[in-house]
């Protein structure tokens, strides 16, 4: 398909489509079951103070506890991160209609949608490791809070620098701007559109890493803290001054995380 043309059939696009409808209405759907999965954990679980805890003791990670992990992990990537995926999957439903009225092979959403949380699903793995890992050096409560005001300044000092950086600033271009993506990365068939959404996926990935690893300076079953993540990471990528965002927040989780290390 020539980028001409998809460009002509996006500016022919009417008003939302039942497709596209039917398209926000799964990914709303999706983001809140996934949300309602974490409040039920969080109930159960219940997030004390680190200090009213006992230091979990290391033993051998059993393949049961690593899939409850990995699974949490999971549900909540999809909790945080769909809702930025849903104008690039609005606009890739949008071009596909064109394409099935014009006589042309259809491609399903889910496929690239598929992709796209294929990447995070593979960053949910490294988070249930590191995880692992803080709880096997006593750095993590069992309420999943950080116990180490280093670890906590670290991370957001960390997240603050990566924040001005031109990788950040890259990815985060091209998750703004989702025709611009669809003109340079388009691929026909179901391949074509899994590796579409596994490509997005990588862009969205390296904006928002970083910030998915201060999960564990504010808790990571705190669901108001992962909201609050949540609805940074959507700002910065749909709003008219995200960039503008980023830089300010990188600006103050500096100032935060040097503010934490102080008062160690």
């Amino acid at each position: 398909m020539k980028l001409q043309h998809i460009e002509s059939t996006h500016a022919r696009t009417p008003d939302l489509g039942q497709e596209r409808l039917i398209v926000l209405f799964c990914l709303v759907g999706v983001t809140g079951a996934a949300w309602v999965w974490l409040g039920t954990m969080a109930a159960d679980i219940g997030v004390a103070p680190a200090s009213d805890m006992p230091m979990p003791q290391f033993r051998p990670l059993t393949a049961a506890e690593a899939w409850v992990i990995f699974a949490m992990w999971t549900v909540m990537m999809v909790g945080m991160m769909l809702p930025g995926a849903a104008p690039m999957s609005v606009l890739f439903t949008t071009i596909n209609q064109r394409k099935h009225a014009a006589g042309q092979p259809f491609v399903s959403t889910g496929i690239f949608v598929l992709g796209y949380l294929i990447v995070w699903i593979g960053f949910c793995v490294a988070a249930t490791a590191f995880q692992w890992g803080l709880h096997a050096v006593a750095l993590l409560s069992p309420g999943m809070e950080g116990t180490s005001t280093i670890l906590g300044g670290s991370l957001l000092i960390g997240a603050g620098l990566y924040q001005w950086t031109p990788l950040k600033f890259a990815c985060l271009k091209r998750c703004r701007s989702p025709l611009h993506f669809i003109l340079a990365s388009w691929r026909d068939g179901t391949a074509g559109a899994l590796r579409m959404g596994v490509k997005h996926g990588a862009y969205c990935l390296g904006c928002c890493w970083m910030l998915m690893g201060l999960m564990f300076v504010g808790g990571v079953m705190n669901l108001l803290w992962a909201a609050a993540i949540a609805v940074f990471v959507l700002a910065e990528k749909v709003l008219s001054h995200g960039l503008l965002i980023t830089r300010a927040s990188g600006v103050a989780l500096i100032a935060a995380g040097y503010h934490v290390l102080a008062s160690s």
